[in-house]
């Protein structure tokens, strides 16, 4: 399986930035390709299944695997890859976001790179 990893810091509280990412409302603010997402129950855990449905109508499903409030999550994909969240305070009040995206299909980089971009301006105005 490859994979490709990515850091950004984000000028909010670490509580601020995993509240706002692993909130299924928020994630069509920051990545383009979903329209809606949306869980089977929240408050989430371990084997909570996140249902995203692209601009086409398409619906896709990810299983929440890892789960520390605050710390981290890391979600399986439906090609059996993940993409994992890891958090941790840069200074008083900005997160590091260390993101992995794995996967044996094909991986892009600028893509990778265009969303936590999104990310970091859309939470930074909230």
């Amino acid at each position: 399986m490859k994979e490709i990893k990515q850091t950004i810091i984000i000028n909010r509280p670490v509580e601020e930035v995993f509240a706002f990412t692993t909130n299924p409302a928020n994630t069509p603010k920051w990545v383009d390709a979903i329209a809606v997402e949306q869980t089977n129950e929240w408050p989430v855990k371990i084997g909570t299944i996140y249902r995203s449905q692209n601009h086409v109508g398409e619906w896709s499903e990810l299983e929440l695997i890892g789960f520390e409030a605050n710390r981290m999550f890391t979600l399986r994909l439906p090609d059996g890859g993940r993409v994992s969240y890891n958090f941790s305070a840069s200074g008083a009040d900005a997160t590091r976001l260390d993101y992995t995206w794995a996967s044996d299909g094909r991986l892009d980089a600028s893509f990778l790179d265009k969303i936590l971009t999104k990310l970091k301006v859309v939470i930074e105005a909230v």
